[in-house]
């Protein structure tokens, strides 16, 4: 599929559908829907006046142009009202209208920019949630089914004038970058886990290291207990899948230093181990590596963008398996920083691969720690899977990363980490114990990977009830959601915009002097 920018009038343009929108509670059709309406000889503006079309969010109507537009139709999509616009109905919108019309046998369409101009939505950001609508809407992971899909669309084409084509095409190519990131995680996460295990997840990448020329770095178990990470072998002796630590790097400067950590928990299959989980529903374990996927995606479309900042994207990938030589309850651990682990659940594992994941960030000087998990099923209690659940020993990072999502449309919600929660990990014969117990679950998981930060900035994202959805609802598919890939990436180049605007400052008061 090509999605692409190009100056033309939508009233002139040969497509299969042209899409426009309309408004709720405006009385008859605007700018670009009034040309197409006139064209048509008045339809849209009757369909308004007999209640046909009222606009409401993704109310989808479809027209034919019976010859007169060169388009064979046209799709009259709603965006419901104009006060309550945001990127995000815009982004649900054309996936639910792209999804519908492909249902329906379309390959090719062309739109109007969607909303722009309205509550404030700027062209550009337009065109990039229009084409990330598109991308994520259209999304099917269909690798293992044999038969082929019964419809394609294999074209859109966003309109735009000539003087603001340029900047409309970069646009497009931010939404692009984006959302194939996204899908890169679905597919990673939606793989089975005979297809997807921790050899698999290091040549995926390998992968994308080469296509994007990152620094790629994958530790072998020899090579983990060299460095102590005995949290995570612990989990991983039980499978007779090989465990892979895999390091990715960007260098965005010439610096040495580390500007972020991005560290994705990479359990490619979990069946509790001893603490085996119950039957129903253990198929989607094959998703508890949806953190690793996501910060492997992240990485590859910040290379893309080149930002002047250094980002590594760590992934402790490993199955959690019930074997002979299993991990029990009752066990003691020692992680990386030396901080001993009282075993009390097998089936709370990720949190023991990611105590070894973020001390070892921590050892490589990174300036700053976002770790990404399917965590915990409290955090599907407390939220549901609308947000994703944020713990974190630094407000200002924290505020970023929540306006980050905010960006991208991906929910994101502060939760306490009040001192009083850390008396429910203590142990009596370990330095701490892998579970607080039932009550504020994902407050003391968030609190067990806090003893492995230090002092570091840091921001735990809890995606338990976001990284799968059971249906399709705008952008986000049935499936793997690629949730939080867009909102990394928007907080990477929030940091480096940061970082950039300091080295402006400080240049200018050197030149002064």
């Amino acid at each position: 599929m090509e999605v692409k920018v190009a100056a033309g009038d939508i009233v002139k343009i040969q497509a299969g559908v042209i899409i426009v929108s309309f408004f709720e509670e405006i009385k008859k059709p605007e700018g670009t829907s009034a040309s197409v309406d006139k064209a048509l000889g008045g339809v849209i503006s009757r369909l308004v006046r007999q209640g046909e079309i009222k606009g409401k969010l993704n109310e989808i109507t479809l027209i034919h142009s019976l010859g007169k537009l060169p388009a064979a139709k046209v799709a009259v999509v709603g965006l419901g009202k104009k006060t309550e616009l945001t990127l995000d109905r815009i982004r649900g919108a054309v996936a639910e209208t792209c999804r519908w019309l492909r249902a329906k046998g379309v390959d090719d369409i062309a739109t109007d920019v969607l909303g722009a101009g309205v509550n404030g939505v700027k062209a550009p950001d337009a065109v990039q949630a229009v084409t990330e609508g598109v991308y994520l809407g259209l999304y099917a992971f269909r690798k293992h089914l044999t038969k082929e899909a019964e419809g394609e669309i294999k074209q859109v084409t966003i309109l735009a004038d000539a003087k603001s084509r340029t900047a409309l095409q970069q646009a497009c190519r931010r939404g692009i970058i984006m959302a194939e990131a996204t899908n890169t995680a679905r597919d990673l996460a939606n793989e089975p886990s005979n297809f997807m295990t921790p050899t698999d997840m290091a040549k995926a990448a390998e992968k994308l290291a080469k296509a994007y020329g990152l620094e790629l770095t994958v530790l072998e178990r020899e090579q983990m207990k060299k460095l102590g990470m005995g949290a995570m072998l612990g989990v991983a002796q039980g499978s007779d899948e090989p465990p892979k630590f895999i390091v990715l790097t960007y260098k965005g400067t010439p610096s040495k230093e580390i500007d972020v950590a991005l560290v994705g928990k990479g359990i490619t299959f979990d069946s509790g181990g001893i603490s085996i989980k119950p039957s129903d529903g253990m198929c989607e374990m094959k998703g508890d590596m949806a953190g690793g996927a996501s910060v492997i995606a992240a990485i590859g479309a910040i290379a893309q963008f080149k930002p002047k900042i250094n980002v590594i994207a760590v992934t402790a990938a490993t199955e959690n398996m019930p074997n002979g030589h299993a991990f029990k309850p009752g066990d003691v651990l020692t992680a990386m920083n030396g901080k001993t682990i009282e075993i009390i659940s097998t089936d709370a594992e990720g949190r023991l691969t990611l105590a070894d994941a973020l001390a070892y960030a921590v050892k490589q000087g990174a300036k700053r720690i976002v770790d990404i998990a399917t965590l915990t099923g409290s955090v599907r209690v407390a939220l549901g899977n609308i947000c994703t659940g944020t713990f974190s020993n630094n407000k200002a990072l924290e505020d970023m990363i929540i306006a980050a999502g905010a960006e991208a449309g991906e929910r994101l919600w502060a939760m306490p980490m009040y001192a009083e929660y850390k008396e429910q990990n203590k142990s009596e014969v370990a330095d701490i114990q892998n579970t607080g117990g039932r009550y504020a679950g994902s407050i003391t998981a968030a609190q067990f990977l806090a003893e492995f930060v230090g002092n570091t900035p840091w921001v735990h994202l809890d995606i338990a009830g976001t990284s799968m959805s059971d249906k399709d609802r705008g952008h986000i598919v049935k499936g793997a959601t690629g949730v939080p890939v867009r909102t990394l990436v928007n907080l990477i180049m929030a940091l480096a915009e940061q970082g950039d605007d300091r080295n402006k400052h400080r240049l200018a008061g050197k030149g002064a002097k």
